[in-house]
């Protein structure tokens, strides 16, 4: 059976150490060989448009633009839909390789054999 980690981050600048150790977490899962979802929620959905991940700062943690290059290229990262859409953000605004689905999609993710959910 197949290990996944779905992640939710509901933190952005607002809270940034909670919202770096989501993505620090997801990315080392990636690294480790774990089938990774990372799902951007909240104040996290601004950085699934571009340049937003290189304006976050937070002294002795990894740059977040690195994380989110990471996690696109060796796991999955969404945009919540109803969050996208009070932000105004559609499909032609986001970075390459993120998708946007809603909680349905969350929810199959999540509860699937082998899954392992945490929120941040």
């Amino acid at each position: 059976m197949t290990k996944r980690l779905v992640i939710k981050v509901t933190a952005g600048a607002d809270a940034p150490e909670r919202c770096s150790q989501a993505f620090t977490v997801a990315a080392v899962a990636v690294a480790s060989g774990v089938e990774v979802s990372l799902w951007l929620t909240g104040e996290s959905a601004w950085f699934a448009l571009p340049g937003r991940a290189a304006q976050f700062d937070l002294p002795h943690s990894a740059p977040l633009a690195d994380l989110i290059d990471a996690i696109l290229a060796g796991g999955t990262l969404t945009l919540c839909t109803q969050c996208a859409a009070r932000r105004e953000i559609t499909g032609d605004d986001v970075l390459a390789g993120v998708r946007i689905a809603g909680a349905q999609v969350f929810v199959q993710e999540a509860m699937a054999d082998g899954a392992q959910a945490l929120v941040y």
